[in-house]
């Protein structure tokens, strides 16, 4: 399915315009008919025929895992899958006349349920590959987890606590492999908790991290920050103008007003919202992925981001009052300031060409 869309997005990128609106509107069809054929016929062969048996095999490992703040969430996405998958063998047990209108209405219809297979399989495959022995294998004696953790922490105080990977384990317990740096030797550690703020503890070390991903609980799907989000059905983007194209007209622009639209277009909002508008978006969104990882340091850089978000929004205040007052000016530049010609005349063939210019004596400089 990546590789279909990414052929599609290929395809339709060349029915766009410069600003991203379409404008061809019947190949853009014709790609997106392609599309929808090609994904039905992926999922008739490779994923129809097993859909049932993964997702009871799905139903029964959640049902034996530990009770968890994202099962819930994950039991619906399973019955969104079967809902999913029952449209798609409806579709395919009654197929429209080939080469019809319908035919084409009807696979439309059946991309986002493919796009939800897509998209949230992977949970159910996860859960499928539950097994016996997820959950840590050696834990460490009470005196032995107490030492590590105190070394931990007194290599963290020092700086010499290097996180290399984190993930969720199945019970919703986050662990964190790290490198333990002590003496200019090395010592790979599992952490569980949140490694930036006080009650994190050492669960295991290991001599390398192979040998930590045998024991150390199997990771499971991460979340998303919108549930509402899919890569595969993702809006179609508004027309937007770059800021080297606005920096061009700039540079090309004679009048105030000129110099004035284009500084105005980069704080527009709204639908065709202008860059600056679209960067402060960029940081609001960005604040919420720091805060919506739960942990001590994603909240402080969530606030960050956020403050850099207010600053902007000050500063697109003072760039769309600047540019009024540029386009209020009613000026044009100077008429001294004289274009330069790229492309010179050349001499006519029986010209003599111009002596070069003397070339000043400067003392050869020795090292």
């Amino acid at each position: 399915m990546a590789v279909i869309d990414y052929k599609t997005e290929a395809a339709l990128d060349l029915t766009r315009d410069r600003y991203g609106r379409t404008a061809h509107a019947g190949a853009a069809e014709a790609a997106q008919a392609h599309r929808d054929k090609a994904a039905l016929e992926a999922y008739s062969i490779h994923l129809a025929p097993h859909a049932d048996a993964l997702l009871d095999t799905a139903r029964r490992a959640l049902d034996e895992l530990p009770p968890a703040r994202h099962l819930t969430g994950w039991r619906s996405v399973l019955d969104g899958l079967a809902a999913a998958a029952t449209e798609i063998r409806r579709a395919l047990d009654r197929p429209a006349a080939t080469g019809s209108p319908a035919e084409r209405t009807q696979r439309s219809a059946l991309w986002p349920h493919l796009t939800a297979w897509v998209d949230y399989s992977v949970i159910a495959s996860n859960l499928a590959d539950q097994r016996d022995g997820q959950h840590h294998k050696a834990p460490l004696t009470g005196d032995e987890q107490q030492r590590w953790t105190e070394r931990a922490q007194a290599a963290q105080r020092r700086g010499e606590l290097e996180l290399t990977e984190s993930w969720y384990a199945a019970d919703g317990q986050p662990v964190t492999l790290a490198y333990l740096v002590e003496d200019d030797d090395s010592t790979v550690v599992a952490l569980c908790g949140d490694p930036g703020a006080p009650g994190w503890q050492v669960i295991g070390h290991y001599a390398h991290e192979y040998e930590a991903g045998k024991v150390l609980p199997a990771p499971v799907p991460p979340g998303v920050l919108r549930p509402d989000v899919s890569r595969f059905n993702r809006p179609v983007p508004a027309p937007e103008v770059s800021l080297q194209e606005l920096i061009r007209d700039t540079v090309e622009a004679q009048q105030a007003g000129d110099a004035s639209n284009a500084l105005l277009s980069a704080t527009q909002r709204g639908y065709d919202a202008g860059p600056m508008v679209r960067l402060q978006e960029l940081l609001q969104t960005g604040g919420q992925f720091a805060s919506a990882l739960e942990t001590a340091q994603g909240r402080q850089i969530g606030a960050r981001l956020s403050a850099l978000g207010r600053q902007l929004e000050f500063l697109t205040r003072e760039v769309e009052e600047a540019a009024e007052d540029l386009g209020a000016t009613v000026a044009v530049l100077p008429p001294h300031r004289t274009p330069v010609l790229r492309a010179r005349p050349r001499p006519a063939v029986d010209t003599t060409p111009p002596a070069p210019p003397p070339r000043a004596n400067t003392p050869a400089r020795h090292r």
